[in-house]
């Protein structure tokens, strides 16, 4: 018997009420509110950004500023860093699972065996960070092993990666979300970093 008349369940008004039953957990995290990566349909990522709003799912599209392939005229444009994810920030139970994935546009989270794959909040914090700080981004090809560094001030203070060094004063900052084994790095000073032991998991 559905409880939608019970006063404790309350149904978003246009949001239709999902199927009851057994509430269950990954096996990887829980109840704990954590960021998953969403595939989605490509060229359609920022639509399901829009729709996941509207569903009042937390979620996140970094985006970087490109030139247009227009022939008649060129402007610049926001277009996705990771083409074809969203990310997003749930406590990951049977009713927010169906709730993300009966959003149009979305095909499947990340996952393995077990349930979906958790990503660990410093990569998605580093992500913010770098698109924040407007400092040009480069794709890079992914990276999970080398000397790890954290900024320690500039707009990119905060940020850990994998340093690259060019020469003794420049290098490039290598990050990356390891679920989807993506990665982008950014230019810097050498000065302005300092070593850190792994945050990942070997």
């Amino acid at each position: 018997m559905s409880d939608s008349n019970d006063p404790r369940v309350v149904i978003p008004h246009g949001i239709q009420e999902e199927p009851r039953g057994p509430v269950w957990y990954p096996k990887l995290t829980g109840n704990e509110l954590c960021w998953f990566a969403l595939y989605v349909q490509v060229n359609h990522e920022k639509e399901v950004t829009r729709r996941l709003e509207e569903r009042s799912v937390d979620c996140y599209l970094p985006l970087v500023e490109s030139w247009s392939k227009r022939r008649d005229r060129r402007k610049r444009i926001h277009t996705p860093l990771f083409p074809g994810y969203v990310f997003v920030h749930s406590v990951l139970d049977n009713y927010s699972h169906v709730h993300i994935l009966k959003t149009p546009g979305a095909v499947s989270l990340v996952r393995n065996s077990e349930g979906a794959l958790p990503i660990p909040d410093f990569q998605i914090d580093n992500l913010k960070t770098l698109i924040e700080s407007s400092a040009p981004l480069s794709p890079h090809a992914y990276l999970n092993r080398g000397d790890w560094v954290q900024v320690i001030r500039g707009p990119m203070a905060g940020c850990c990666g994998i340093l690259l060094r060019h020469n003794p004063k420049k290098g490039r900052l290598v990050v990356s979300v390891d679920i989807i084994q993506r990665s982008v790095s950014v230019e810097l000073d050498v000065e302005d970093v300092e070593p850190v032991r792994s945050p990942v998991r070997p």
